[in-house]
């Protein structure tokens, strides 16, 4: 596959400090947040370091795009928010990175992706809903997630994902992903439609058979 790191400028770390967390279970675990500049798509990601992540040689990596109703609020509709807390417990226990994307509603943004809910609950599947409103099924890219990692020293990754085009859009940029690694499918009665679309329409490896976890 051809490489694009001749394409994308050097990011540099702007800021780095400590957080500690409490994860969803009570337990808590101390994290470095790093925030950078020189992205491009100048959004304000951000990357969180997690067990004796610097030390490392092949990393846990974790690319989440943000999803406020899942992440924060514990929406039903989609399997955001256990994908995110399945990945802070590995990511402890192993050492890694979290990169937090702003990439709310697969890229189209919050209120379209409120909007897309509309037309999903008329009976249009999650990709066919953006497709409808004029958007794009998948508006994310994985460029600044590539400079991230960069900045942050990082080229050879583990990746925790079942999203294919992940490992492909970090190889096109430069970064060796060594390794997939799946995340858990959680099934509920108002994601299960969601999941299947995201299997069937976008070559997600999810097992629907396989129980919730």
């Amino acid at each position: 596959m051809t490489h694009a790191t001749e394409q994308l400028p050097k990011a540099l770390i702007r800021v780095s400090v400590d957080i500690p967390f409490q994860l969803p279970d009570g337990s808590s675990t101390p994290a470095r947040a790093y925030a950078f500049e020189g992205l491009s798509d100048d959004r304000e990601h951000v990357a969180f370091g997690f067990g004796d992540h610097q030390d490392s040689k092949i990393p846990l990596v974790r690319l989440h795009s943000e999803c406020l109703t899942g992440d924060v609020f514990g929406s039903q509709r989609c399997d955001c928010g256990p994908q995110l807390h399945e990945s802070l417990h590995r990511l402890t226990a192993d050492g890694g990175y979290l990169l937090y994307l702003r990439q709310e509603g697969r890229g189209i943004g919050l209120v379209s992706k409120l909007q897309a809910y509309v037309l999903q609950d008329q009976g249009l599947d999650t990709f066919e809903a953006n497709e409808e409103l004029g958007l794009a099924r998948d508006a994310r890219d994985y460029s600044a997630a590539a400079q991230m990692l960069r900045a942050l020293g990082v080229t050879d990754i583990r990746l925790i994902s079942n999203n294919p085009e992940k490992a492909e859009r970090l190889t096109y940029y430069g970064i060796n992903v060594r390794e997939n690694v799946p995340t858990g499918v959680f099934v509920t009665a108002d994601n299960r439609r969601y999941l299947e679309a995201k299997a069937q329409i976008g070559g997600h490896r999810i097992a629907l058979d396989q129980p919730g976890r």
